[in-house]
């Protein structure tokens, strides 16, 4: 299992103040618990508060259901399946923004969501499946963006895969690879993407195949112009995954050269925290262009980023700083 139920020892006490920007008021998270202390924590100096829920904070997005895609139209999410895998179950799913015109020119956000069957005590929930990704719409707010979610393919290429990528216990990921490489310059070239602003996106799997998937060789590397790894990192925890030794994993972090990387996790957070992926990079001796951020939640859920937060804001901040300096460099 790749998610964790985020807490902290009972003998560690982190202090963070998010201001929630739109929502307008002072977050402080206070963390003192285990696993069976729930979601009320107790400070030897301060009175009991609850740590941020997602339920406690509307959404302000909401992610546009799935239509038909003939014709392709601004702000419509529809499943694409290529001409050549017609006969199999494989498909992505894309979003074209509400400002989209057939001859624009646009950044694309490329999605890898997290694994399925995944359901924690707090109400989390993730599908794995494409249909249900949340971050590209989240950073993007629906506009300037294109958006795919790209599947994990099983090791039939019959399906897109729910957990992991390929099959147990080989999880081979050269199907998914080779997928992405010939999905991605399709949609720069059907829907006007620009290839020299593509950013690869990815929640709790999706965030280790930022790393295990998007450098996995020297071809799909060069896509990207920058990553935004969410609840989980590459190399830091070995799932079991053949290839998935720090080893290896440096092996792919080495191709990631002076592109960006944004790394945020829940909070509080325990076994994948934010600064035990800072520790690990660390270790590797790679001085990369690391940004590192709490989500100010508690939730391994990637509908975090469907709510206002300053979380949000950095993030939306570091992208547009991205794009924009990218576009300037062509």
């Amino acid at each position: 299992m790749n998610c964790y139920n985020h807490f902290m020892d009972k003998k560690t006490r982190l202090f963070a103040a998010y201001s929630t920007g739109p929502v307008g008021f002072l977050m402080l998270l206070v963390i003192l618990a285990s696993p069976s202390d729930g979601a009320l924590l107790q400070d030897a100096t301060s009175p009991p508060v609850k740590l941020v829920d997602i339920s406690s904070v509307e959404p302000d997005l909401t992610v546009p259901p799935l239509t038909s895609n003939s014709p392709p139209r601004a702000g419509k999410r529809f499943q694409e399946v290529l001409p050549s895998l017609q006969d199999t179950e494989i498909h992505h799913v894309v979003y074209l923004p509400m400002d989209w015109t057939p001859t624009g020119s646009y950044p694309v956000i490329v999605e890898y969501v997290g694994n399925g069957n995944y359901r924690n005590r707090l109400g989390d929930v993730c599908t794995g499946k494409v249909a249900d990704g949340k971050l590209g719409y989240g950073i993007s707010g629906g506009k300037k963006f294109i958006w795919v979610c790209l599947p994990f393919i099983d090791e039939a290429q019959t399906k897109n895969a729910i957990t992991w990528w390929g099959n147990s216990p080989n999880y081979n990921p050269r199907p998914t690879v080779d997928y992405c490489k010939q999905v991605v310059p399709r949609i720069c070239q059907q829907y006007g993407g620009d290839p020299n602003r593509i950013l690869l996106v990815g929640f709790s799997r999706g965030a280790i195949a930022c790393n295990f998937i998007g450098l996995y060789d020297d071809e799909i590397s060069k896509l990207w112009s920058g990553f935004v790894a969410c609840s989980h990192y590459d190399g830091v925890t070995n799932f079991g995954l053949p290839q998935g030794d720090r080893k290896s994993a440096r092996q792919r972090l080495d191709r990631l050269g002076h592109r960006p990387q944004f790394i945020c996790a829940e909070s509080p957070a325990g076994k994948q925290s934010i600064e035990s992926t800072r520790t690990y990079l660390q270790s590797t001796g790679v001085t990369g262009d690391f940004t590192y951020q709490s989500t100010g939640f508690r939730n391994h859920n990637d509908s975090w980023i469907l709510r206002p937060s300053h979380s949000r804001e950095v993030l939306r901040t570091w992208v547009e700083q991205q794009m924009q300096a990218n576009h300037q460099n062509r």
